[in-house]
């Protein structure tokens, strides 16, 4: 069997790791840095949604939450609403560690479908977490959504 490609992504936050947690959870804070809510009870086996933020109420990601263990370590399967993709869904790993005044967040994407969507998901997590990352530690996140940057 071959291995599905993976991507890894670390940074690091001037927060807490409840704060970062309630980042990666709350709906309405997920819809301020991400464009979109992140829907859940958030409890291992509960399903989860990546609604949109547009009224709509469509989901463009949704997945079963894995594991859940507040605030350190969040896991979900990630896969577009309908038929499960050939290979099983993607899963995508939080891991939050506290050093101080900081916090490292580490998410890992692992089995996606192949290097394009490896490609994608690279370009994705960076915007996200970056805008993530500037939310937490002034109060607003970034005033241009970084995912419509062109690329050079």
């Amino acid at each position: 069997m071959t291995e599905r490609p993976a991507f890894a992504y670390v940074t690091y936050i001037e927060s807490t790791p409840e704060k970062v947690w309630y980042a990666l959870t709350d709906p309405d804070l997920t819809a301020a840095y991400w464009g979109h809510s992140n829907v859940s009870d958030w409890r291992t086996g509960s399903p989860w949604e990546h609604r949109r933020t547009d009224g709509s109420g469509l989901a463009d990601v949704v997945g079963l939450v894995v594991e859940s263990a507040p605030p350190r370590r969040l896991v979900t399967t990630w896969a577009e609403p309908g038929e499960e993709p050939p290979g099983g869904p993607s899963t995508v790993t939080f891991g939050i560690e506290a050093y101080g005044g900081i916090v490292r967040l580490t998410v890992t994407h692992e089995n996606l479908a192949d290097e394009a969507e490896r490609a994608a998901a690279a370009g994705g997590w960076a915007a996200v977490l970056s805008n993530l990352k500037t939310l937490l530690e002034t109060g607003s996140p970034l005033p241009e959504e970084p995912w419509h940057m062109p690329s050079s």
